[in-house]
């Protein structure tokens, strides 16, 4: 019999009691794994940011609009290299319960600031040229099996309205877009602001946001400076920060989502360790006079002590690999199903690398002291003990 077969033996020496620890760590490793995915699709737009892209919204609030004459103005500052602007749509596919992330924006300057964005050969002008051309990312085009190029559709907006009380903008589905790397979120679409524009009965002539990209991240910070002094005191006043910055603004509006994600993690880690270290520290004085038996046959201190410390490991990677492994499922499940509103929802492989750190930590600060104490126990002590 080899150390492995007895390591295995002693962790199910009692299978029910070893089957409800791997179920509580199991619990443990599944909200561990699901929060973190979660956590890494709201961060997403943050951890793609470009470092020369800054964001400019109106002061007040980045809902409130501002006038297109600013994107004009602000092409003029030093240190800019290129100017696009984006208005939110709103928008859905025939019912309001098929939401459609959408953007109204200008097609050249927007296609010039997003160079992560790839575009198959012809589409990008198509995009350009074509006045009505929606183009559409490449997991929301997943979404939707009956879009393909060339179709027409209506995208009506749940905000927008036309002169004639319509809220449906007939568009052509012209151009598909890809991110080079899985990170960039492609779960939205964008029509021509022109013909967006042209088309509303109010608000004409506003835009959401304008995005920046500059010659170089170092000089950010005068054209931030530049361009908040140009509108200062006017009837829009502006806010510019980096794109990262406002990412990160923007997420906060939900709340602090890495904090309570790391929150209810800790408090159910803190509760599994309870549980089991309380449990492994019984089990062992529960098998005193096994241990004294094991060092009259022979096995050294270190032997002993490995073997109970693993024994504490291999629990925590049982109950932590099908924990995480039914995460892993979970987030494939949500992610088909909300994607158009939490794109990048997919289990990344730092959360299950960590996951793996955490199982092994857990194990070792569940597993020592038990341990220390097998190897501590005297084989006259264990052999007297009932």
């Amino acid at each position: 019999m080899n150390d492995l077969t007895l390591i295995r033996k002693g962790l199910f020496r009692k299978k029910l009691r070893a089957v409800l620890l791997i179920l509580s760590i199991l619990v443990a490793f599944l909200i561990f794994g699901v929060l973190g995915a979660i956590n890494t699709a709201f961060n997403a737009g943050v951890d793609t940011a470009a470092a020369n892209r800054l964001v400019t919204v109106n002061k007040i609030n980045f809902t409130q609009t501002m006038p297109l004459a600013y994107y004009g103005r602000i092409r003029q500052v030093d240190g800019v290299e290129n100017v696009t602007h984006a208005s939110w749509f709103g928008g859905y596919y025939q019912e309001p319960r098929n939401f459609v992330q959408s953007f109204a924006v200008d097609p050249a300057t927007y296609i010039a600031a997003y160079p992560e964005l790839v575009w198959e050969e012809g589409q990008a002008d198509a995009f350009i040229n074509t006045r009505d051309c929606l183009a559409v990312g490449a997991d929301l085009l997943a979404m939707y099996p009956d879009w393909s190029v060339g179709r027409r559709i209506p995208l009506s907006s749940n905000i927008w309205r036309q002169p004639d009380g319509s809220s449906a903008w007939e568009v052509e589905i012209c151009a598909v877009f890809d991110g080079d790397e899985e990170a960039v979120p492609t779960s939205y679409a964008m029509l021509s602001y022109a013909y967006f524009n042209e088309s509303l009965a109010f608000n004409r002539d506003q835009i959401g946001w304008i995005v920046i990209n500059t010659v170089d991240p170092s000089v950010n910070a005068q054209v931030i400076a530049d361009i908040d002094a140009m509108f200062a005191n006017s009837r829009a006043e502006t806010e510019t920060t980096t794109e990262s910055a406002f990412n990160q603004a923007f997420l906060e509006q939900f709340g602090n989502i890495g904090m309570i994600i790391g929150l209810v993690s800790a408090a159910a880690f803190a509760t599994i360790l309870m549980i089991v270290g309380t449990t492994m520290f019984l089990a062992i004085n529960e098998r005193t006079r096994e241990v004294a038996v094991l060092k009259t046959l022979g096995f050294s201190r270190p032997r002993i002590f490995t073997h109970v410390l693993s024994e504490s490991i291999l629990l925590s990677l049982i109950g932590g690999l099908i924990g995480i492994a039914l995460a892993s499922l979970a987030i494939a499940a949500a992610a088909a199903a909300l994607g158009s509103f939490l794109p990048g929802l997919q289990m990344p492989a730092s959360t299950f690398l960590t996951a793996i750190a955490i199982m092994i930590g857990f194990g070792f600060i569940t597993g020592v002291i038990p341990a220390i104490n097998a190897m501590r126990v005297q084989i006259v002590d264990g052999l007297a003990k009932s």
